[in-house]
């Protein structure tokens, strides 16, 4: 028998976010990996450090920023030594020491020593009352000089100066910030947005003295001889203080590194898998320097967690390669958001609106169409939009006119909207799929300390199912943490089973032939060795996109409805949609259908939006028997269950009506035809009308045709679901073969470039219209060569599932389970 493995030994010092949300990490991978002991200088748990200003504010209580109690290390056999700092550690002999004498061995260490406050080195810093602002303790110090008419001096203009600045004066002090620049928070904002921010905060009474420096902190005389009674800047003003709060800055708290010889240049050096020199030693947050950076936000350190997790659980297939970071902040409730390179140089420019009167400033910095710094100030409902647009590298030329006026001007997705989520009352949902309100989301957000989408999906379901209401979560997530928040990084992977995005995945799956989804997941180095409902589904479209006629459909890798080829109701029976070309159909078949509906004792039959007809209520045992009659009544699937082509609605055109210019009943029949049994990315809908007058609704389809005297105009990415979104216009064409050409092209641009689960809107406002156009319409050679990949992949796809189900494929899907029999006595 092979023996069991000893449980090795980890040691994490500094039990601040970032070390523990690796633990927590390392925790979900590998439970019974590590005997592991953690290190805190501080006599506490773990605390969200970032909410420290509420807690200066009495917006919050210590104990409402706990994250984990002691109990929590106990529960999972953690061993906390809280208030013992390690002072030593010795590399070769693998040991950390604290001061007292003790320690413990280890046979992997992580460093997560954060980072220390900057005292600047002038006369009287060392009086009492001089206070930095770092930790809880220095948030009990200023509680305890804090008091109504005395008076407080904060050096530093920066966020956590202001943050304090903010407390203090809640507390009933006279406070004045003294900063060294011209502008507040100028690592964050332009001097209009700073100047603006300075205005605003001098209306609620505090006092600034700006391009001041402090040249020496005075003691009192006689019996406050030790203690701080003013400030004196440089040209000799004197500012009295009963507390002074420096906020000059941190540095990476680096020494116990660089004492055990670990290189360090301003943080401590660490690789993509944040690896130290010495390979028994792991390092995280912002203690850390990687790749020249060195980071502060929520968002990058989480990131690191989570890969350095992967390589203590000995996985070793996470990278960490940085992080574009964003700040919204809330600084005594104004609006502040900024993100990227926010100064343009000679080779980018300048976008810039500002309307004083009611105390709004926005800039962006575009360069290369693609926009690469913001300044938000007094109005942030954007800020998430601009950094996703910024992140992902969007084009912005084709809505760069109405660009800052916001994402409410320029479309919606079916993930905008987030501009209104301030305004909605608690009960409003969010989550129609799901059912998740408002209030319950921000609850979960404060309760469960959840700082992530993700997180807020694990714990609400709130945007886990068809995603329209992502950007709402987002921006609940925005408002309620402020800073905390960061947008997610540009890397995201396709899910928890994989460090890989949709596309790195879909490269793979074409570069290196593979063709199953086995084979994908063997490549890839698949944490999870069967992937989850989220990865599989997935995995099945892009095998059967890249290798038409090779792959062969997975039908464990799809949802009950695609398995079924029937949509599930509420009370468990199934609907069943035929396809009916182009929307027109005869007295024969309604004949059929009516005595099927009769046969099978149908209880419903209901014309559909895309005017089909549905028959509601039937039995799961039932349906392939009612395919087999369709079948025989000349029917094929229409495909209302599946991520799949599913309708091309039409009017009458100019055959019947007065105002018809073209035959939009005779090409919405030909489209159908073409398109039918084509899987996508997302359900697809078309729609021809016969004139401008557009009564087949066709300009908030997928692919609409508006038929004029002198031809067809193509429109695209419209979306009538949850969120409507109009169509852009694509182009204009003569001829009806121009029209299916430019159809087909533009599907299968959308199959090969559309992540699983995107509509056609959200990939289009992704990729850019611009591009679009120029892969279907400016470039004939691309157009033609993504029509013949789409006729290709159409001979293989164009097969009736209900006809081969009728026949006895998968036969087991359908026959009902029967309850097992209790066993008779002997």
């Amino acid at each position: 028998m092979r023996p069991r493995r000893a449980r090795r030994r980890l040691v994490l010092v500094g039990n601040g976010m970032a070390g523990v949300r690796a633990i927590e990490e390392l925790l979900e991978l590998a439970p019974n990996l590590y005997d592991i002991t953690v290190y805190g200088a501080e006599p506490h748990g773990n605390y969200n450090r970032i909410l420290l200003s509420p807690v200066l504010a009495r917006e919050k209580t210590f104990d409402d920023i706990m994250l984990n109690r002691a109990e929590w290390y106990a529960e999972r056999g953690i061993t906390l030594r809280a208030g013992a700092e390690v002072v030593c550690i010795d590399r070769a002999g693998r040991r950390v020491s604290t001061a007292d004498g003790s320690g413990a061995p280890y046979d992997r260490l992580l460093l997560a020593t954060g980072s220390t406050p900057i005292l600047l080195p002038i006369p009287g810093s060392e009086l009492d009352g001089v206070v930095t602002y770092r930790d809880i303790r220095d948030v009990e110090r200023m509680a305890a000089a804090a008091a109504p008419g005395r008076r407080a001096v904060v050096i530093g203009g920066g966020l956590l100066g202001l943050e304090a600045a903010h407390g203090l004066q809640k507390r009933g002090m006279d406070v004045t910030v003294v900063h060294l620049c011209e502008t507040l928070m100028e690592r964050q904002l332009d001097a209009p947005a700073g100047d603006l921010l300075r205005r605003s905060l001098e209306e609620r009474g505090l006092n600034f003295r700006m391009a001041a420096r402090a040249a020496a902190i005075l003691p009192g005389p006689g019996s406050r001889a030790g203690r701080v009674a003013a400030v004196r800047l440089e040209g000799g003003e004197e500012l009295a203080a009963d507390l002074v709060v420096m906020a000059v800055g941190i540095r990476p708290n680096v020494a116990l590194a660089r004492a055990c010889g670990l290189p360090c240049d301003r943080g401590v050096l660490v690789d993509d898998t944040m690896q130290t020199f010495d390979p028994a030693i792991y390092a995280v947050g912002e203690c850390v320097q990687h790749r020249g950076a060195c980071y502060g936000l929520v968002a990058p350190l989480f990131e690191q967690a989570k890969v350095v997790a992967n390589h203590l659980a000995e996985l070793g297939i996470a990278r960490y390669s940085g992080s574009a970071v964003s700040t919204k902040l809330k600084v005594t409730g104004v609006d502040v958001f900024s993100a990227g390179d926010f100064i343009a140089d000679a080779d980018s420019e300048e976008l810039t609106f500002r309307d004083a009167g009611r105390g709004v400033y926005k800039k962006l910095v575009v360069k290369d169409d693609r926009i690469r710094g913001a300044v938000l100030y007094g109005d942030t409902v954007d800020g998430a939009w601009y950094f996703k647009l910024m992140r992902d590298a969007t084009p912005i030329a084709d809505f760069r006119e109405n660009l800052l006026f916001g994402q409410a001007h320029v479309g919606d997705s079916g993930t905008a909207g987030a501009d209104a989520v301030t305004s909605l009352p608690d009960s409003a949902e969010i989550c129609g799929c799901n059912g998740v309100c408002k209030g319950e989301i921000v609850r979960a957000i404060t309760a469960k300390k959840l700082f992530t989408l993700d997180e807020v999906r694990k714990h609400t379901k709130a945007s886990s199912s068809c995603g329209s209401c992502t950007g709402l979560v987002e921006q609940l997530l925005a408002n309620t943490l402020g800073g905390d928040y960061s947008v997610p990084p540009a890397k995201k992977p396709m899910c928890a089973c994989t460090v890989h995005t949709h596309e790195e995945v879909r490269q793979a799956i074409t570069e290196y032939g593979l063709k199953t989804i086995s084979a994908v997941m063997r490549f890839l180095e698949w944490k999870m060795p069967d992937g989850c409902h989220k990865c599989r589904p997935a995995l099945n479209f892009y095998l059967l996109c890249a290798w038409p006629g090779e792959y062969e459909d997975d039908r464990h890798s799809r949802l009950i409805n695609e398995r079924a080829h029937a949509n599930i109701q509420r009370d468990g029976t199934y609907s069943v949609v035929p396809r009916i070309w182009g929307g027109v159909t005869s007295p024969h078949e309604l004949r059929a259908i009516a005595d099927i509906a009769e046969k099978y004792r149908v209880p419903t039959v209901k014309v559909t939006g895309g005017q089909r007809l549905d028959l509601l209520g039937v039995r799961k045992e039932d349906l392939p028997k009612i395919w087999r009659d369709l079948n025989a009544a000349g029917f094929v699937s229409g495909h209302a269950y599946g991520k799949a082509l599913r309708t091309v609605k039409t009017c009458v055109g100019k055959e019947w009506c007065r105002f018809g210019t073209q035959d939009s009943t005779a090409l919405g029949i030909r489209l159908e035809r073409a398109a039918w049994g084509s899987w996508h990315p997302h359900k697809v809908k078309l729609a021809v009308s016969g004139c401008p007058r557009n009564c087949a609704e066709a300009t908030i389809k997928d692919f609409g045709v508006v038929c004029v005297e002198s031809g067809y105009e193509l429109h695209v990415g419209g979306n009538g679901g949850m969120k409507v979104r109009a169509t852009d216009f694509l182009c204009k064409v003569e001829t009806e073969e121009q029209v299916l050409e430019h159809c087909g092209a533009f599907l299968q641009l959308y199959r090969e470039e559309g992540r699983y689960l995107e509509r056609t809107a959200a990939w289009i406002e992704r990729v850019g219209l611009s591009h679009v156009k120029q892969r279907v319409v400016d470039d004939a050679a691309s157009r033609s060569a993504l029509h013949g990949r789409f006729l290709e992949a159409q001979r293989h796809a164009q097969v009736d599932p209900w006809a081969e189900r009728a026949s006895g494929k998968d036969v087991n899907e359908f026959v009902p389970l029967e309850p097992a029999r209790a066993a008779e006595p002997a």
